[in-house]
């Protein structure tokens, strides 16, 4: 795929440098009133009805249910509050009735008024490495460095809530951060949590947000998104395309790698290519999946990233789409517990295959059409 996974924080194309990025919020308390739930012509959410959707309830609706309840703990206003206690009480039997008397189904329209868009794969990776840095071993894994500095602006400008600057000072000014280049050459004042074997290794992590560190003796360290440098994500894919290396058709994370291995030389171009550079912190030893931007583990195959712009962190969405192995459809109820700088409009997903290899080889290939329906409850204003 074109766009691949990006960093849990978004970067923005914005205020010169790129230095503004947005993190995750909660659910906005919506301000309309509860009568203006009828969408306009040209809103994203065009009502729909539970026929429409393709298979409905779908897949797998009882780990569909269980995994929307973890994202469910997590909302804090209304209507979530009574929504969720009534939901945590509920049996996976129960589940279908519940969705249905609560909630109402819209499906997610594109400005152009069409309904359908793309809908790509992440993963969770496992790469060979070491705590120590060895001739092997020699690309390192970095903490937050000491010396960025990262300044929230919504107090003196609430439109930007969600907003953060990161830079670093240099006498009396605020310059923005170091460029994924600039990093790679110097000695930045960060702690290594881990070094691995190769730079597309570090650069695949940083693009699917997470990962693990195989080690010695069969252990392995687990690594989650701590931070971002603050410059726009820039797909690599994109610049092979530029180069005339792939076509974008060809795109993928098994072709840029096939690409790389074959272009040692042309490596560093390559990743110089994205200025944007993600920063790590380890978590417990778990088989759990990777902690997305709800600060909860996903679930394989029922967790997606999306635009919150559309689809407020905690949602439920349904999910029309195929595999990329032409195993057949993909019709079931996900939980938006993610985000990614690469996952921007309406109908648009990424879809969490899972954690190792062979969720690597379908999320490197899955960009699907699909189509998207918001889950929201009824009565209550939709997301402003």
């Amino acid at each position: 795929m074109i766009y691949f996974r990006s960093v849990r924080s978004l970067s923005l194309a914005a205020f010169a440098a790129g230095l503004f990025t947005a993190c995750a919020t909660p659910v906005p308390t919506p301000s309309t009133p509860p009568e203006q739930t009828t969408p306009a012509a040209s809103s994203p959410y065009q009502r729909s009805d539970w026929q429409a959707l393709p298979n409905w309830p779908g897949d797998d609706l009882a780990t569909s249910f269980a995994t929307w309840q973890k994202s469910c703990a997590k909302l804090k206003n209304e209507p979530w509050l009574g929504l969720c206690k009534e939901a945590k009480e509920l049996p996976a039997s129960a589940a279908r009735a519940f969705i249905e008397s609560r909630f109402m189904p819209y499906q997610l329209s594109n400005p152009d008024g069409s309904q359908t868009g793309l809908i790509t794969g992440y993963y969770e990776p496992i790469y060979p490495g070491s705590l120590q840095q060895s001739a092997q071993a020699r690309y390192p894994i970095y903490a937050p460095p000491k010396d960025m500095i990262t300044v929230e602006l919504a107090e003196l400008y609430p439109e930007l809530k969600g907003k953060r600057l990161r830079g670093r000072i240099v006498g009396n000014k605020l310059l923005p951060y170091y460029s994924r280049a600039d990093i790679v050459k110097k000695e930045i004042n960060a702690p290594v949590l881990a070094w691995l074997e190769s730079p597309m290794d570090v650069q695949f992590l940083q693009i699917q947000g997470s990962g693990r560190v195989r080690l010695g003796g069969g252990k392995e360290l687990r690594l989650g998104y701590a931070d971002q440098n603050g410059h726009p994500y820039k797909p690599v894919g994109r610049w092979l395309v530029e180069q005339g290396e792939l076509k974008a058709a060809d795109v993928s994370m098994q072709t840029i790698r096939s690409w790389a291995d074959s272009h040692p030389n042309r490596v560093e171009n390559l990743l110089d290519s994205n200025p944007s550079y993600v920063f790590f912190r380890t978590l417990p030893a778990s088989n759990d999946g990777p902690i997305g931007a709800q600060n909860i583990p996903l679930t394989a195959g029922f967790s997606i990233a999306v635009d919150r712009n559309t689809i407020p962190l905690g949602s439920m969405t349904f999910i029309a789409t195929d595999r990329p192995d032409n195993g057949g459809g993909i019709h079931r109820l996900v939980a938006a517990q993610d985000t990614g700088g690469a996952i921007r409009g309406t109908v648009r997903a990424d879809f969490f295959w899972g954690t190792g290899d062979a969720a690597g080889e379908l999320a490197g290939k899955m960009k699907q059409n699909g189509q998207l329906w918001l889950l929201w409850p009824k009565d209550h204003p939709l997301p402003l």
